[in-house]
């Protein structure tokens, strides 16, 4: 069994590993040869964890998936950085970690989240789908496809 909750300074270490483990295979889905997420730093989550909604899912002590939400001055959300080890995928674990941050969100007021994600990733569009998403707009602002993703709360 898994539970999720919000991260703590003590999770950054793993955080940093399955975030660059989820985005190794993000480029390799997307087609593309780098991505931001693989260059951050401890620095860089511990920031998100002390500024953004920052989810983490643990399983038997260890933390197995995260995610990393902005509430924007206008009621609305970005989320990013989602990702769930390698060997714990497809247990419901990226399911739970989606559930708590929209029940957070919705308890909040948030009008809406997005993400953005390589328009070429069919598992991971198809993911975004499952949970209440639709594609919104596409851009290639990074050099490749990759759809804006919205999920409407109001």
């Amino acid at each position: 069994m898994f539970e999720v909750k919000r991260a703590s300074a003590v999770d950054a270490d793993s955080i940093l590993e399955i975030t660059k483990q989820a985005f190794a295979k993000y480029i390799e889905l997307a087609g593309i040869k780098d991505t931001a997420a693989l260059h951050e730093s401890k620095e860089d989550i511990l920031n998100d964890i002390e500024n953004k909604m920052v989810y983490v899912a643990y399983m038997n002590g260890e933390v197995v998936g995260s995610v990393r939400i902005e509430v924007r001055d206008d009621n609305t959300a970005y989320l990013s950085r989602f990702g769930v080890s390698d060997k714990h995928q497809n247990h419901g674990i990226g399911k739970a970690i989606m559930n708590a941050a929209s029940a957070d969100m919705m308890a909040m007021g948030i009008k809406y989240v997005e993400l953005h994600t390589a328009s070429k990733a069919a598992s991971l569009v198809k993911f975004y789908y499952g949970r209440g998403f639709y594609v919104d707009s596409t851009t290639k602002d990074k050099g490749y496809t990759r759809a804006l993703m919205r999920k409407d709360y109001e």
